[in-house]
């Protein structure tokens, strides 16, 4: 079923075909036309694009690919629901009207409609609630299209290893994929992790990483209920909901102190990352922490915790002290920090204090956002090496592993969370199929208990 309001029913691929009378030819077409940009597009080629989750950050992204540099169009677009697609599409009319051309037959509905608007493009920017990431990053490759995702890329150990085997086949396939961990693409960012691997610190003692603040937005049942003038099936409502429940968001943890904690890795890596995939990715060995529910704890505020604090240590005996926390009136900072034996340096800050002392200092504005892709899609035109999704993969473990350890109060090693066999996802995607996760009869949410809750 689908959402009498919210959403419609999708034209199928068999009325889509019968409605062309060039459809044989158009497929045709296509073929050729991804296998063309497999290869390395012209630098005047049109570059078509399809957007799979039209939320705010999808839109975004939509947006960022139109604006980049040569000839790109909008062509296909995907969502769960109706009311969210029309409205991206609104937007992104307005803001590039010759690039946008996606008709009726070309805007899809429903849980497998990324399945055909990935058909019809030559690039896919994957923006869903991250659960779908890697069922939506595997039919990309399988289909031959390059691909630019939003972060986590996963929420659990089984779809992270489901992300790098898709990794792999889209190194064989020659696919471009980019991954919205746009600080790799910050002049600042760049100019300072190059400085702390040349040494500018020393060997590097310890860091720390936050992710403090206020927190996001929230959608409540009654909410959902007024649009489609009736109540919502769960699945409706968790969908509708999706940061506050684990199989969709991942938490907290993971949606955005992954940002933080990705730059950890980078500076743990000590150079810059192998698009190939060979080159082994430097990863704690284990990890413990705390977290909980202590002011967010309403009906609408799903399952996940509203703090998390993780030791993570590395092989080498150093420590990563991450903190991540969603809390009005509470000390903010979104940040990254590093300590050496011959200073400190805060990373997003530009700065280092001791021996080698420095500000970064830039006469140009960059958009970290736009570059992101600007660079993928310079990388699809001239054929240049370009796979972010390996370190993508990495981080995104990174911050189940912290949000296991929070959970269950225990221990987690690095093997334990990557080869976890606990999926959370649903069995069935469907508007009427069971979720992972359902309410209590007063509407509450199991929460995880450390000490009891299994999570791995």
């Amino acid at each position: 079923m689908t959402p009498s309001s919210v959403t419609s029913a999708p034209l199928t691929r068999r009325g889509f075909l019968k409605s062309s009378s060039t459809a044989v030819g158009g497929i045709a077409l296509a073929n050729l036309a991804a296998e063309r940009f497999a290869l390395g597009a012209s630098p005047g080629d049109t570059v078509k694009v399809a957007l799979v989750g039209c939320g705010g950050r999808g839109s975004g992204a939509a947006n960022q690919a139109l604006s980049t540099s040569g000839s790109t169009k909008l062509v296909a677009m995907a969502d769960a629901f109706k009311e969210r697609l029309d409205g991206s599409l609104n937007n992104l009319k307005n803001a590039h009207k010759d690039k946008v051309q996606v008709p009726d037959e070309c805007k899809f509905i429903g849980f497998d409609g990324y399945k055909k608007a990935i058909e019809l493009a030559d690039v896919v920017i994957l923006a869903t609630p991250p659960g779908f990431r890697p069922i939506h990053f595997e039919e990309a490759v399988r289909q031959g299209k390059h691909v630019f995702m939003e972060k986590p890329v996963a929420v659990d150990g089984p779809g992270v290893r489901r992300v790098i085997a898709a990794a792999e086949e889209a190194v064989k396939k020659n696919l471009k994929v980019g991954v919205g961990l746009q600080r790799h693409h910050q002049p600042v960012y760049l100019e300072t992790m190059k400085r702390l691997h040349d040494g500018a610190i020393g060997d590097i003692l310890s860091m720390r990483a936050y992710w403090n603040d206020a927190g996001v937005w929230v959608r409540s049942r009654a909410e959902l209920a007024q649009k489609l003038g009736r109540p919502p099936t769960e699945m409706e409502y968790q969908m509708y909901n999706w940061y506050y429940f684990v199989w969709l968001s991942g938490d907290h943890i993971c949606e955005q102190h992954i940002h933080n904690l990705d730059v950890i890795q980078w500076v743990k890596q000590g150079k810059p990352y192998d698009p190939t995939g060979k080159t082994p990715i430097v990863h704690p060995k284990r990890c413990i922490g705390m977290g909980g529910r202590q002011v967010r704890t309403g009906k609408e505020n799903g399952e996940i915790f509203d703090h998390h604090a993780v030791q993570f240590e590395y092989p080498d005996g150093t420590y990563l002290f991450s903190e991540c926390r969603h809390i009005q009136g509470a000390w903010a900072s979104v940040s990254e920090h590093a300590v050496g034996t011959k200073g400190s340096c805060n990373i997003g800050g530009g700065t280092i204090t001791g021996a080698n002392s420095w500000r970064f200092r830039s006469e140009k504005s960059t958009d970290a956002y736009q570059q992101e892709h600007d660079d993928i899609f310079d990388a699809i035109r001239n054929d240049k090496p370009f796979n972010e999704a390996f370190y993508g993969a990495h981080s995104s473990m990174l911050s189940i592993m912290g949000r296991m350890a929070t959970y269950s109060g225990k221990e987690v090693s690095w093997e334990d969370a990557y080869n976890s066999q606990l999926d959370v996802m649903p069995k069935t995607y469907a508007w009427d199929a069971p979720t992972p996760v359902n309410p209590d009869k007063d509407g509450f949410y199991p929460i995880a208990v450390p000490g009891k809750t299994v999570t791995f």
